[in-house]
């Protein structure tokens, strides 16, 4: 049953237009980067980047070093739409993606960690045997065929992704659409729809179909009866997302990821009527299939786990940001606050008030007043600035947040010398203050 499963052989026309369609959006990506100022201010305007803590060493290239940087992973799509030396091309994009990733996260979205594990599942997967110049180059290479593991692997990672979107949107303030009053709220002036978004109808509408849209929507792409409805779903949802909250490639590339459900002669029809249909559906184990499992299991297993690991950490997420990256925690809160640093003298008690403007753009502020990683990583700056001068120095944060429009609450206990302080991925930190002692519920709308 499992080699049925994994290892028939199946028609390859999905993988191949994904890999067309994926191509292009990433190519418009890189390039969109360029053209709407989103490089000049996340990596080139700031004079240092907050890096994912422990990739510090990774800084964005001097100069128009980054502009060249997108240009060429803009390239590189066009070099995968082509299957121009893919295999090199894909493995290409994947590391440098992977490194603007890492190197920056006042813009972090799950979008763009999605990007990074498709991209490194596409490494290996045969996207261009068929349509491009690399057959064109080797015609021998040339199949009509993939392992049906490939289409399960795509099917059972978008299952990872919406399925834990949906369970993180179970909790009360998306129930009791107090996030989602707010979300929509700074959505007011989008032409043509803005003013609808306000009314509540549509308001406990978003509660009811962000959840089931989530939790349902793999199942019933994989169900024939149900696939068109689903698509017609998939269609409105991502497109609604697209312009209301403009968030890049993303849902059309949750559309071009529907190629997996349809039957493939439904699709080689649709693209590539002149393609060979393959029809024997013969089942083929490769000589490593024990080393390929062992992969998938390990590969998944972390997916797994790794949305769930905040569960592990004391006190809430919400307000302590532990564990939120990398868990599929999309469009759940709205966090705002101010900050403010001193820095004193362990010699003298000579204190010094920072201006943080003096030190970080806009984004960056806002990023730096609520999160509590940003916090540490700031006072890590500040103490080794002032170490190459010769001073050896305590740092102090007073930080002020409110989650989901809540009152002002003291987020980093103040008395706390973050300098000395060291940052662990597995435990939670004791100078991020209680949530149960500071977050309230708002009153009760009349």
């Amino acid at each position: 049953m499992l080699n049925r499963l994994l290892f028939r052989r199946i028609d390859n026309t999905p993988l191949i237009i994904f890999r067309i369609f994926f191509g292009i959006l990433i190519s418009l990506e890189c390039y969109g980067a360029i053209v709407t100022g989103w490089i000049r201010r996340v990596l080139v305007e700031p004079d240092f980047t907050f890096t994912f803590i422990g990739f510090e060493w990774l800084q964005p290239l001097p100069g128009n070093g980054m502009y060249f940087y997108f240009f060429i992973m803009g390239t590189l799509g066009i070099l995968i739409t082509l299957g121009y030396r893919y295999r090199w091309s894909m493995i290409a994009f994947t590391i440098m993606w992977t490194g603007v990733y890492l190197m920056q996260k006042s813009s972090y979205n799950n979008h763009y960690y999605l990007l990074i594990l498709i991209s490194f599942l596409m490494c290996f997967f045969p996207a261009s045997r068929s349509h491009s110049l690399d057959i064109r180059r080797n015609p021998e290479l040339k199949t009509d065929s993939i392992y049906a593991y490939v289409k399960w692997i795509f099917v059972l990672q978008l299952l990872i992704v919406y399925t834990y979107a949906a369970l993180a949107k179970c909790y009360a303030d998306w129930l009791d659409t107090t996030f989602i009053e707010l979300l929509m709220s700074a959505k007011k002036s989008r032409p043509l729809i803005g003013e609808l978004l306000q009314h509540p109808i549509v308001i406990h509408s978003i509660r009811i179909f962000g959840i089931a849209f989530d939790l349902l929507i793999i199942p019933a792409l994989l169900w024939h009866r149900t696939r068109v409805f689903a698509f017609i779903c998939a269609i409105f949802f991502h497109l609604f997302n697209s312009y209301v909250f403009q968030i890049g490639i993303f849902p059309y590339l949750a559309l071009a990821f529907t190629v997996f459900f349809f039957e493939a002669e439904t699709i080689r029809r649709l693209f590539f009527p002149r393609k060979v249909a393959y029809t024997l559906n013969e089942i083929r184990i490769p000589s490593k299939h024990c080393w390929m499992l062992a992969a998938g299991v390990i590969y998944f297993t972390v997916q797994l786990l790794l949305p769930v690991r905040h569960h592990f950490f004391k006190d809430d997420v919400l307000w302590t940001e532990e564990g939120h990256r990398l868990s599929w925690r999309m469009m759940l809160r709205s966090r705002k606050g101010n900050i403010s640093f001193k820095v004193v003298n362990k010699a003298n008690g000579k204190s010094t008030a920072i201006s943080v403007d003096d030190y970080v753009t806009r984004k960056q502020k806002r990023m730096l007043a609520t999160h509590p990683d940003f916090i540490w990583q700031f006072a890590q700056r500040l103490k080794h600035e002032y170490a190459s001068k010769g001073e050896d120095v305590a740092v102090y944060a007073n930080a002020l947040v409110s989650v989901n429009g809540r009152p002002l609450r003291r987020l980093i206990d103040p008395n706390t010398d973050l300098a000395a302080e060291k940052w662990s991925h597995l435990r939670h930190h004791e100078w991020i203050l209680p949530s149960k002692l500071k977050i309230q519920r708002p009153k009760t709308r009349d």
